[in-house]
């Protein structure tokens, strides 16, 4: 996960950074491999009304942004709170695509395949399924249902969700045929 910290009317000091790697590690924990970025901003204010300080989270995930504004007078306690609600921002953010793939999955999905493994990189956590058209379609690991990469051979018949990926047509879900 990438890591940026600003301040913005202050220093950014070694007891806050420490704390934000020590939140940053536990949020890693919690959701693996989900958060591509981070980027926190602590800015001093100046108004009374609002507290000491604010401050900005925004976690890039993909296909989404989530963000976090908090006030409050010490930075210690608002990045505390702040890393809580980002997890369970994240963790809302799972659910709904859990829900979503799972009624996609249930009704068909809107472009709905079946085909063959063609090839498998187990170690890189992907693989290729060769559609009855001829078309190469990716896959990775966190696409399967039901099983996974260990389970799978080249040759097996599967049925998947097509989506369109950054470098073309990939599977949002991918299940063993019966």
């Amino acid at each position: 996960m990438e890591l940026q910290v600003d301040g913005r009317n202050l220093e950014i000091r070694k007891s806050w950074q420490t704390k934000i790697e020590e939140e940053r590690d536990r949020l890693g924990r919690h959701h693996p491999g989900l958060v591509l970025s981070l980027k926190i901003t602590i800015e001093a204010t100046s108004s009374h009304r609002e507290g000491g300080y604010e401050l900005r989270m925004v976690a890039t995930v993909p296909n989404d942004t989530v963000v976090v504004k908090m006030k409050g007078e010490a930075v210690k306690p608002l990045l505390v709170k702040a890393f809580d609600k980002l997890g369970l921002q994240l963790k809302e953010l799972q659910r709904k695509r859990r829900q979503t793939s799972k009624a996609v999955e249930g009704a068909g999905g809107p472009i709905n395949g079946s085909g063959v493994i063609k090839s498998l990189s187990p170690f890189e956590s992907y693989g290729f399924i060769v559609t009855g058209d001829g078309r190469d379609i990716y896959f990775h690991e966190n696409a399967l249902k039901d099983t996974g990469m260990d389970s799978l051979n080249e040759g097996d018949l599967v049925s998947f969700g097509e989506s369109d990926g950054d470098k073309g047509p990939c599977a949002a879900w991918v299940k063993l045929s019966k």
